[in-house]
């Protein structure tokens, strides 16, 4: 009997003489299918329970319990232990970790709606045209025919800059896109038919359709013969082209130092029940004309401004421009 006693102690030294001699993760698995495995050395031992008599089994079976539990709490100690340092390693990846879902990175709203206007207009045979957003008051104001006395050049209503005056006078951040319509006609010759998207800043009161930095799509046609039934019918199209033949509009009177005669467009939101203006329009000033050099008296012409914000809103059934500024993940993840 003691020499199957013996027997078990011999195991017990090995196996935890041979777990000590471990030296990488990699052994872990085979040394536990050797000793802890259904075909181990530790469950053969139990055939020596077979070679003892009836009164010994009692004593043979708790001291074989005994060892295979001891050897067993080692090993998930040094298995531990083997886990903690392969995490620690910088190189270590776990090939068996689910991996991470890519995100996909996405246009702003704003920036696929300046998309989808050009493409309308350039199918009506619109180019596109751009301009600095820091202007000069010639090209902001006096070539817009916007006297020194107009209210629209006060100090509270604009971004000026501080520094010296240039040639076109104090600098600014551009009030409105119609600043590209002077550049282009003062580079280009009739016929001009452009559509100008850009930023433009204004100190307004934020609320849920005014910002201090949004953005304006500027069109302009100068040809010989253009009238106002064609600036409408453009409208028109445009209106019914980008919002569906159903969307309503309505033109009505106004005054803007640039055009004459002068109209601002409404647009019927129905979602929230209301007119929702989205900007100016008219024929352009012969004095616009004159401060470009071109001959009110042979050319013609229409522009009009609208609001992208205000487009996309009516869309896209949006209730506050604020949304777009405001970088809420949960907004932008809509389109």
């Amino acid at each position: 009997m003691s020499d199957v006693f013996a027997q078990i102690d011999a195991l017990l030294a090995q196996a935890l003489s041979d777990l000590a001699a471990i030296a990488s993760p990699a052994d872990i698995e085979p040394y536990r299918i050797k000793y802890l495995g259904q075909s181990g050395m530790l469950k053969a031992s139990m055939k020596l329970l077979g070679q003892a008599s009836r009164e010994q089994k009692p004593a043979l079976g708790q001291r074989l319990n005994a060892v295979k539990e001891q050897v067993t709490g080692a090993f998930e100690t040094r298995k531990a232990l083997f886990a903690e340092d392969v995490s620690a390693d910088r190189d270590y990846v776990d090939v068996t970790e689910p991996g991470k879902k890519l995100q996909l990175g996405n246009r702003h709203i704003l920036m696929k709606v300046v998309d989808e206007l050009t493409d309308l207009f350039a199918r009506m045979g619109f180019s596109v045209a751009a301009g600095p957003e820091v202007e000069d008051e010639f090209h902001n104001f006096v070539a817009l025919n916007i006297p020194e006395s107009h209210p629209a050049r006060d100090p509270n209503d604009n971004f000026y800059l501080a520094g010296e005056a240039g040639a076109g006078g104090q600098r600014l951040l551009r009030t409105q896109t119609s600043t590209v319509q002077i550049r282009v006609m003062q580079t280009q010759k009739p016929p001009i038919r452009v559509v100008i998207p850009g930023r433009v800043y204004r100190p307004d009161t934020h609320d849920q359709t005014h910002l201090s930095m949004f953005h304006q799509l500027e069109a302009l046609v100068v040809d010989k013969n253009v009238t106002m039934v064609d600036l409408k019918s453009t409208i028109m199209q445009f209106i019914h082209g980008y919002f569906g033949p159903a969307a309503k509009a309505r033109f009505r009177p106004s005054f803007f130092p640039f055009t004459e005669p002068s109209a601002e467009v409404d647009v019927w939101f129905e979602d929230r029940r209301k007119w929702v203006e989205l900007g100016g329009c008219g024929m352009v000033h012969p004095n616009v004309f004159k401060a470009c050099g071109i001959d009110p008296e042979i050319y013609s012409g229409w522009a009009f401004g609208f609001g992208i914000e205000r487009i996309a809103m009516r869309k896209y059934a949006i209730d506050d421009i604020r949304h777009f500024v405001e970088n809420d993940i949960r907004f932008l993840r809509q389109f």
